[in-house]
């Protein structure tokens, strides 16, 4: 099996997990209806992604962290930037990206599919973020 290869990037912001949960309990209680929409759309995601990491089938999974992070944006809790950075990610080649974290800042993460792409999706968005990092595991 190849290795899974992913890159970091920090967008520099740091925001209140006090103050993004919060909006998130305000928007479910004014609306639960929409709110329990998107909770079953990310929970039909983890036993799809869990049989993609299984299978090694990087395609597939790089499609469901694409898949999650619309889903991190219709809750409000992604930002222009860790959007940005997920777009210039997979303009660069990654298979998905995502924002990772409380939101609203923090950090994003792509999957790549050879070292070669790892490595041009991070020049990619060394040009953009303030920390970039790559790693790998099996």
């Amino acid at each position: 099996k190849e290795p899974i290869r992913i890159v970091y990037a920090s967008t520099g912001i740091t925001s209140s997990t006090t103050e993004v949960v919060g909006d998130v309990r305000a928007k479910k209680e004014e609306d639960p209806a929409w709110f329990d929409d998107l909770l079953l759309q990310y929970l039909a995601l983890v036993p799809k992604a869990e049989k993609a990491l299984d299978e090694g089938n990087l395609v597939e999974l790089g499609k469901l962290l694409d898949e999650n992070h619309v889903l991190c944006q219709k809750l409000t809790v992604s930002c222009k930037e860790s959007d940005d950075l997920c777009e210039a990610a997979r303009k660069a080649g990654a298979l998905g990206a995502k924002m990772s974290g409380t939101g609203r800042g923090g950090l994003m993460l792509a999957l790549t599919p050879s070292e070669e792409i790892q490595d041009a999706v991070a020049e990619a968005l060394e040009k953009m973020a303030p920390q970039v990092w790559k790693t790998s595991f099996q």
